[in-house]
């Protein structure tokens, strides 16, 4: 059997946040990257003030930091929803409209991958993440939030 690749690994992190003692726990994914533009850096889920998830994507180039691009996400499995998105960590996250978290808490931890197109002005940057392994990396991550 070969080994996973490291796009098919969640990577679990824990940074600090602006507050003393205060930590964001976080799973990330890579983007495939024989699929997606080199700009796309993958799909980060991080636990949120008040028992919310975020969801964000990652961008290499980012965009200015009060810019609202339009995030496009089609599932493998179907499905296509387009939301207005705000930007985080100084332009190179875009953080995904509170609904999307629901996606991640469950539908995609059975979607095989994610199409992703953010468009910002005359700018758009696309990207595939691979969604095997969500499940579990999911649960880890409620598990760690509170902590």
């Amino acid at each position: 059997m070969a080994a996973p690749t490291p796009s098919s690994v969640w990577k679990f992190s824990r940074t600090q946040g602006g507050k003393d003692g205060e930590s964001f726990a976080a799973i990330t994914k890579t983007a495939d990257t024989t699929q997606s533009d080199p700009d796309f850096a993958g799909l980060i889920v991080r636990c949120a003030p008040k028992g919310k998830m975020d969801v964000l994507v990652a961008l290499i180039r980012p965009f200015p930091p009060r810019s609202h691009p339009k995030v496009t996400i089609a599932a493998s499995g179907g499905g296509t929803l387009t939301f207005d998105a705000s930007m985080a960590a100084a332009g190179a996250a875009v953080l995904l409209p509170d609904e999307v978290s629901a996606f991640a808490a469950g539908k995609w931890q059975t979607t095989a991958s994610l199409s992703v197109v953010v468009r910002e002005s005359d700018s758009e940057i696309k990207g595939v993440v691979a969604l095997n392994g969500l499940r579990e990396a999911y649960h880890s991550l409620l598990a760690n939030c509170s902590q």
